[in-house]
């Protein structure tokens, strides 16, 4: 298997979240290639329990873009609607405890750098889906994927193996369908990791811990629209109504009790000077580095969002579209990690767990259903030189990780799978 092609095959065709037809339906045909059981669609996520799902006209129109693109129309078939999580399963040659090690796969709403000097452009594979971009190293976690599956294709191992590719990681939406869909449940070790976050090449952490708590919110503020000059009194003023939330939200005072985070990230509504806006969104965040302390945050929100609508006499809607807890990692698993890394070489630098990421991470769903059955899980970040930070339009990786991490998680599951 040819790592840096699938890589740049799937860097240039990047899917966002719950529309990775493409990317799942070649992750799909691949292990069943290789002999693996494999669930997707409606059977390996909870429809109800995604966050943040496109609407039906951008599914649709992704949907037949990956056809047009060469994805497998009977593949992809069960994924319409965005139920694009995969999950491979193969049983070794004795029984044995069931191992899982889970890959994103989705990009971000990003325009692609077209320098001369961006990796990707100068080698010929830039994103084709034009504001779109892998710039967060989920095409190499697929690639990653596919490589791990390969190599434990032979099933000499005790217990089982699984694999779980999930989608819509960006805005911590898609762990937790797959989670409540129960796809965790039998599994006692979870191996999650992610490349880059400026940890260098030939390092290596067992864990990483600090991600905070959030809860993503989407408002929807309903009023009545009226001339603003002829009949003011006759209107009901969403756009004030979600200004008044706005400025009440960031007035929620710091708590002693945890490190916390507020943003109100998009606010908009209205359509002229002269009109009374009927309608006006917010989008929302909170965070903590308490599951508890960010609870209450939310709730503090939905009442400042309820009275505010009360005080302009609005109608409003909370659509929660993503979420995230903390992550503690178990040191059987971090040990597990460092030992495999200074078993298959290319690493040169072994850390234990890695406290200063104050992202959010959505596997932390997963890890935490896999600890709550008696289970043990962990995190880790392998380390990769990157052109630029995350999350920029001339983010790159290199490639050279690749084969590296592939031992590196094969080892890890092996010593788990025995």
């Amino acid at each position: 298997m040819d790592m840096i092609q699938i890589r740049r095959d799937f860097h240039r065709h990047p899917e966002l979240g719950f529309t990775e037809f493409r990317t799942a339906g070649k992750v799909v045909e691949t292990l069943q290639t290789l002999g693996y059981h494999v669930t997707y669609g409606k059977d390996a996520m909870d429809g109800e329990a995604r966050r943040g799902v496109p609407s039906e006209k951008e599914l649709k129109r992704a949907f037949d873009r990956a056809i047009e693109n060469g994805a497998d129309p009977d593949i992809i078939a069960p994924m319409k609607g965005g139920y694009t999580a995969v999950i491979g399963r193969l049983e070794g040659n004795t029984p044995g405890p069931v191992v899982a090690l889970r890959f994103d796969m989705d990009a971000l709403p990003i325009t692609e750098s077209a320098d001369a000097d961006h990796g990707p452009h100068a080698k010929g594979f830039r994103s084709a889906f034009e504001g779109n971009m892998h710039a967060c190293a989920h095409d190499g976690h697929t690639a990653i994927g596919l490589g791990v599956a390969e190599a434990l294709a032979h099933r000499n191992f005790a217990g089982t193996l699984k694999l779980i590719f999930q989608p819509a990681e960006e805005g911590v939406r898609g762990a937790y369908a797959v989670t409540e869909k129960g796809m965790l449940d039998d599994v006692d070790y979870l191996l999650c990791h992610h490349l880059g976050t400026n940890v260098p090449l030939g390092e290596v952490y067992g864990g990483a811990e600090g991600f905070l708590a959030t809860t993503k919110m989407a408002v929807h503020f309903r009023g009545v629209s009226s001339h603003a000059g002829a009949a003011p009194e006759h209107g009901r003023n969403a756009l004030l109504g979600a200004a008044t939330a706005l400025l009440n939200i960031h007035a929620i005072p710091r708590f002693s009790s945890g490190d916390t985070r507020i943003n109100v990230g998009v606010l908009e509504g209205g359509t002229a000077a002269n009109i009374i806006p009927q309608h006006a969104k917010m989008i929302i965040e909170t965070r903590s580095d308490s599951e508890e302390v960010n609870r209450d945050l939310e709730e503090r929100v939905r009442k400042i969002i309820a009275h505010s609508a009360a005080m302009h006499e609005l109608e409003h809607e909370v659509e929660i579209i993503g979420g995230a807890i903390p992550i503690k990692c178990d040191e059987e698993m971090v040990s597990t990690v460092l030992e495999a890394a200074g078993e298959v070489g290319g690493f040169s630098s072994l850390q234990g767990i890695q406290t200063g990421s104050r992202g959010s991470e959505d596997a932390s769903y997963m890890i935490k259903r896999v600890q709550e059955r008696g289970g043990k899980g962990t995190y880790m970040i392998i380390g990769t030189d990157i052109a630029a930070p995350h999350h920029h339009e001339k983010f790159d990786i290199q490639e050279d990780i690749l084969p590296r991490s592939v031992q590196l998680l094969k080892q890890a599951a092996l010593k788990l799978l025995k």
